[in-house]
């Protein structure tokens, strides 16, 4: 009586680069490596990927709108980045067609979590 899950495969982490992927052996474009990736996700008949904002309309035009996109390495305009390499504002995320956004350690890692968190709706 409940909702079939949503699976979902992941493509290219948000902390990898171009420099980070090729030391993995793949000399691609994070771009082309998430939309490679997201196609066999689709071929494999999952529900959608997780993807960074960066490659949020490449994934879309691909994979078409009811294809899910869950985008971490989303932060508030202004915040440190840390490790992350491809990043966005949540507004920019949601604009360019994701359905779910990931905001860890801006919220996390904040004095007031709760205050930090307020601050993002």
């Amino acid at each position: 009586g409940i909702a079939r899950p949503k699976i979902l495969g992941v493509t290219v982490l948000t902390s990898i680069d171009r420099d980070a992927l090729k030391k993995t052996g793949v000399d691609k474009h994070p771009e082309e490596q998430v939309l490679s990736l997201a196609g066999l996700v689709k071929a494999a008949g999952l529900d959608g990927v997780v993807a960074s904002p960066e490659e949020i309309d490449t994934v879309r035009k691909g994979m078409g709108k009811d294809f899910l996109i869950v985008t971490p390495g989303v932060r508030p305009k202004g915040s440190e980045t840390g490790d992350q390499k491809r990043v966005a504002a949540p507004k920019e995320a949601f604009q360019r067609g994701a359905d779910y956004i990931v905001i860890g350690r801006p919220v996390t890692k904040a004095k007031d979590p709760a205050e930090a968190f307020e601050g993002l709706l």
